[in-house]
């Protein structure tokens, strides 16, 4: 094991998680490599400044995922073969903006036409009042309102395409959106909030047309990327 390899110390709870959690980013990045030895329990408890239960508790789940193994006399191991994948708020905080927005796009037109199929009275519903609840605080200048309502609706639009898998990866995608969404408003001269466009993605799948709801999603996901990068798709 390469001695240069260090860790941050934790403070937030629970322990076990978080040196779980660097030791696994370690993995993936691969400062750890196969067949490297990780640093002994004096050391681990020296950089993360917790005692050796915790790190005793992290290794031991770590053993349990089949990515560690001990060798009794000879300390712990990363295992040839193992695998690990990073998760997945990690890599979207390392990718591009660009990155996210084109996985966006491809996202939420799937979405939108989805939504148009499935969507029942309550996701409408629960849309509707997103949406209208984004238009007010917009045109009452409440920028933190219109950017919770804003999140809200297109995590509704996404409830409504029932699929369950795309929603948690919506719901993991917002939170970069949310972050652009800020940046945009810390400097907001200029932004166009594509309400229209919103309002026709919401009539699609009113009125169970895929092919509107597309339309409306692909103008305002078009409407963004020119704004933020000066182009569009």
């Amino acid at each position: 094991m390469n001695s240069k390899v260090s860790f941050s110390s934790v403070h937030r709870k629970p322990l076990v998680d978080e040196v779980v959690q660097q030791l696994q980013k370690k993995i993936s990045s691969g400062e750890i490599k196969p067949g490297d030895k990780i640093p002994t329990e004096p050391e681990l408890m020296e950089q993360f400044h917790v005692g050796r239960s915790t790190i005793r508790e992290a290794v031991r789940v770590l053993v349990h995922a089949g990515l560690l193994e001990k060798k009794q006399g000879f300390g712990t191991y990363l295992k040839h073969g193992a695998m690990i994948q990073e998760p997945l708020d990690s890599r979207l905080r390392r990718a591009e903006i660009m990155e996210v927005y084109e996985v966006r796009q491809m996202m939420e037109l799937e979405i939108a036409r989805l939504a148009a199929e499935r969507r029942d009275e309550d996701d409408l519903a629960a849309i509707k009042e997103h949406l209208d609840t984004r238009n007010q605080a917009l045109a009452n200048k409440d920028i933190k309102t219109y950017i919770d309502a804003d999140i809200r609706f297109h995590i509704a639009v996404s409830i409504a395409s029932k699929n369950a898998v795309v929603i948690d990866l919506y719901k993991s995608l917002s939170v970069f959106v949310r972050e652009t969404l800020a940046s945009i408003f810390a400097n907001p001269e200029g932004h166009d909030p594509q309400t229209d466009a919103h309002i026709k993605l919401y009539e699609g799948i009113r009125d169970r047309d895929p092919a509107a709801a597309v339309a409306g999603a692909s103008r305002y996901l078009k409407g963004t990327i020119e704004e933020l990068f000066g182009e569009t798709n």
